[in-house]
């Protein structure tokens, strides 16, 4: 499996190198992992830029220092603050594990064991009122990760974020986000590997969730940006 490494200078930039990656599966056929922690910025779903109040939920995000982004996968609006860990996987359409469901589940459990190693007994589901809210989620003191899946011809993107310790800041500048986009929010409900007092160095977030994503595949590495 091809394995990316490293973030671009900003967020452009990096969620270009994402769709590089997921373009270049499409073509060849191979299958590719990016685990890596995204500059800080606030990315909005496609439903968020139909709502009345996208404009001021924009200005909200940028006012609280987090540049605002469009993203292509996932619903509602999802916080990076620069520790964050993002999580994308792209798959082509042949792969044995096809199936938007069997995507799923190998993504969720791959993920749940991570935090496990990691010390959060982390478990399907989420609370009421949480960040960008799915069936796909994993939560324990809070919501801690959440996953997306987008799927185009001869090809299958499967995005996750966990949260690693800046759960508080990103309550903060989610709260008023919400609100401009009239969507229930609890900021409570943002949880953390910190906060479930687990292992949260953000070295050892990224290495043990790019672990288990591979599973027993062989990797090819890759760097890319800083």
């Amino acid at each position: 499996m091809r394995v990316l490494r490293g973030r671009a200078d900003d967020p452009e930039a990096d969620r270009q190198v994402t769709a590089e990656m997921v373009e270049r599966t499409r073509e060849t056929g191979e299958p590719a992992l990016r685990v890596w922690q995204p500059g800080r910025h606030l990315a909005f779903g496609r439903r968020d830029a139909r709502e009345p109040g996208y404009g001021d939920a924009r200005e909200a995000a940028a006012v609280a220092g987090f540049p605002p982004v469009e993203r292509t996968t996932g619903g509602r609006a999802v916080a990076y603050t620069g520790t964050t860990v993002a999580v994308a996987t792209a798959l082509p359409d042949g792969d044995l594990r096809t199936g938007i469901p069997e995507r799923y589940d190998d993504a969720t459990e791959a993920i749940q064991r991570a935090l496990w190693k990691l010390g959060v007994p982390a478990q399907r589901g989420e609370p009421a009122d949480a960040f960008c809210p799915g069936s796909h989620s994993l939560s324990w003191k809070g919501k801690i990760a959440g996953l997306a899946q987008r799927v185009r011809t001869d090809v299958a993107l499967v995005g996750a974020v966990v949260v690693v310790d800046d759960h508080a800041a990103i309550a903060d500048v989610l709260e008023p986000v919400y609100a401009a986009l009239d969507l229930p929010f609890d900021p409570d409900t943002v949880g953390s590997v910190a906060r479930a007092g687990g292992r949260a160095d953000p070295e050892a977030v990224l290495e043990t969730l790019e672990t288990a994503m591979l599973g027993d595949e062989d990797a090819e590495v890759e760097r890319v940006g800083v």
